[in-house]
């Protein structure tokens, strides 16, 4: 009996040691990619540095396995045999879990679908949102250059008080999803990369909606930081 239960002690032992909570296995194909290298880049100290490579040869589907200490933002990139590196990106959230990326080696970034990871889908959520002021901006400086090309003074002031109330509105929506959305590192991210030079208070109203555990991630550590900051140089 005192066999059975100590074998069985050093199986559940055995078992918890293997498991990795913090892995991350990020699966997919490049379609036209035969030949070449995918690398696994991630940014260190303001840098942009490859964590991971995978060569490709005569089989699309590629396969890799990271730990990831605090869910953040990689960077998925094609290198062709002959050392040529694709011009384009594949930015994704990268967190613990099965992630998976498919793509074509014609528009990488465009086509890329990433399945599995929870932070991408809310980032895609608020990526549906930029699309409403990315065409409304558009439609501004397009009716801005033709009042400067017509000479229409009073017009163009009035496209500028409209182009400082959209981009107004467009931060609070940025403010008010990060609050919404407080349970996923994709809150502190979006004000370290969508609203960094906001208000303090908005920073620091946003970092307190957030629950511990999204305070103590890398994007949470370093908007606390940001915000120390901010209040050390205003004092």
């Amino acid at each position: 009996m005192k066999y059975f239960f100590s074998l069985a002690i050093a199986c559940l032992t055995i078992f918890s040691c293997s498991k990795n909570d913090k892995l991350m296995h990020l699966t997919g194909s490049v379609d036209g990619l035969m030949k070449g290298t995918l690398l696994l880049q991630k940014i260190e100290d303001t840098l942009l540095v490859s964590v991971d490579s995978v060569v490709v040869n005569g089989d699309s589907n590629f396969e890799f396995s990271k730990e990831i200490e605090s869910p953040e933002i990689y960077y998925l990139y094609a290198r062709l045999k002959d050392g040529t590196l694709i011009d384009e990106r594949i930015p994704f959230f990268a967190e613990p879990g099965e992630i998976s990326i498919k793509t074509s080696l014609k528009n990488l970034a465009v086509n890329a679908r990433i399945i599995g990871s929870k932070n991408q889908d809310v980032l895609n959520d608020y990526k549906k949102l930029l699309k409403r002021y990315s065409s409304r901006e558009l439609d501004q400086f397009e009716s801005n250059f033709n009042a400067l090309r017509e000479g229409n003074d009073s017009l163009v002031v009035a496209i500028e008080k409209q182009r400082k109330s959209l981009a107004t509105s467009k931060f609070l929506m940025t403010v008010n999803f990060a609050i919404n959305h407080k349970e996923y590192e994709l809150a502190p991210y979006l004000m370290l990369s969508e609203a960094y030079q906001t208000n303090t208070k908005y920073l620091d109203t946003v970092y307190k909606s957030l629950i511990p555990k999204i305070k103590d991630s890398k994007y949470g550590i370093a908007l606390e930081s940001l915000i120390k900051r901010r209040k050390t140089l205003k004092n």
